[in-house]
């Protein structure tokens, strides 16, 4: 069963039915074994913003991979 759907794990705020969110699977097995723990984001921008909170996610990720190759 997937507990994430209540609220951005990146802005923190509320996702409520009809918004569009996306799910990522995590599998992290020093924390909970095998099995996968989820995040979920907003897939749409808010109003006056350019970029979703997944887009944002993502792009501090590639940023954080980037940093870590040119180490």
């Amino acid at each position: 069963m997937i507990v994430c759907f209540d609220q951005c794990d990146y802005c923190r705020s509320a996702i409520v039915p009809g918004q569009r969110w996306v799910r990522a699977k995590i599998y992290e097995p020093a924390l909970n074994g095998r099995d996968p723990s989820y995040h979920c984001y907003h897939a749409e921008p808010f109003a006056e913003q350019e970029g979703s909170c997944w887009e944002k996610h993502e792009m501090e990720r590639e940023i954080a991979r980037m940093t870590v190759c040119a180490a």
